[in-house]
């Protein structure tokens, strides 16, 4: 089958969310969820508009995305209607702020936080609101309720990572026969040994949480310093690798977590070279430098000059 549609309009719907199938007129629309979650009713709008404008076949994407394949490129106003009548969104591509990425944190045993809550706000207040922004590459953010990291949250640009920190009072252990706590350390950062007392490595404690709601204490050795959130910085996925450093402290509010994301964005954004991603820009600029710049506010009322740059 021979390629009629120009190379510019390739480039152009490309932008939209439609990504041509080599060697042909036809494309894949990346139609968004929220994040991974979906209703019923939406599905069977976005299954209808597959049949219709598609060939009837649709995948997912590593950023949760459904991939409707097959529309030939005079279908894709049509299709493109249908989907925004449904109250969806095509697109997901370009050097921009991507879909956000988002585990089941919220109704998940070990889910932290309300992955689903915080990463909606993401999309609302930097998927949308800054939708018309060009950054330096492509800008991935996933929100993972807890260390478990099952969406990878420190292979994306930003990662942010559900913490319970716990505090240890070893005056207040009895040196019990079974520990509790120490039974339910995965990483087993609390151990006992037997007739001893209770012993806390917190370099290898990860703050999952687990010794503080999976089992309690009954006199109160192990109890909750700070519940919040790790923010990583520069990781990726791709032909080159690498996991997010994280950042020095623990944010303790979604606000705080939502403005440093933002900060984020616009570091990104100002001092970034076209065709590197954040973890370049972190590596040329320095970490510590970096991360100085992003917890200040200077960013933040920078940010009409920083957005109107080209």
């Amino acid at each position: 089958m021979s390629v009629t549609v120009s190379a510019d309009d390739i480039k152009r719907v490309k932008g939209l969310g439609f990504l041509q199938q080599k060697g042909t007129d036809t494309f894949n629309a990346r139609v968004l969820t929220r994040n991974g979650k979906i209703t019923t009713k939406e599905a069977m709008l976005v299954a209808e508009a597959a049949d219709q404008y598609g060939n009837g076949e649709m995948a997912f994407t590593t950023r949760q995305t459904i991939e409707v394949q097959g529309i030939h490129y005079d279908n894709i106003p049509a299709f493109t209607a249908a989907i925004e009548a449904g109250g969806l969104l095509v697109g997901g591509t370009g050097p921009k702020v991507r879909p956000i990425v988002s585990c089941k944190g919220t109704t998940c045993q070990y889910g932290l936080y309300d992955t689903y809550g915080l990463s909606e706000k993401i999309h609302e207040r930097f998927y949308i609101g800054y939708h018309g922004v060009k950054l330096p590459h492509k800008f991935k953010i996933a929100t993972g309720g807890c260390p478990n990291n099952c969406v990878k949250p420190d292979l994306n640009d930003v990662g942010i990572i559900g913490q319970k920190v716990p505090k240890f009072d070893a005056e207040k252990c009895r040196s019990c026969k079974v520990c509790v706590v120490a039974k339910v350390c995965p990483m087993k950062a609390a151990s006992k040994a037997e007739g001893e007392k209770l012993t806390y490595d917190k370099e290898k404690c990860i703050n999952c949480g687990r010794c503080l709601y999976m089992a309690k204490c009954p006199f109160g050795a192990m109890t909750e310093e700070v519940t919040g959130y790790k923010v990583t910085l520069g990781g990726r996925w791709g032909k080159k690798v690498g996991q997010g450093t994280p950042m020095s402290k623990i944010f303790t509010s979604e606000e705080e977590v939502l403005d440093t994301v933002e900060k984020i964005i616009l570091f990104f954004k100002d001092q970034g070279v076209a065709g590197e991603r954040l973890a370049d820009t972190v590596a040329r600029v320095g970490f510590e430098k970096a991360e100085a710049m992003i917890l200040s506010n200077e960013l933040l009322e920078r940010k009409a000059e920083i957005l109107a740059k080209e």
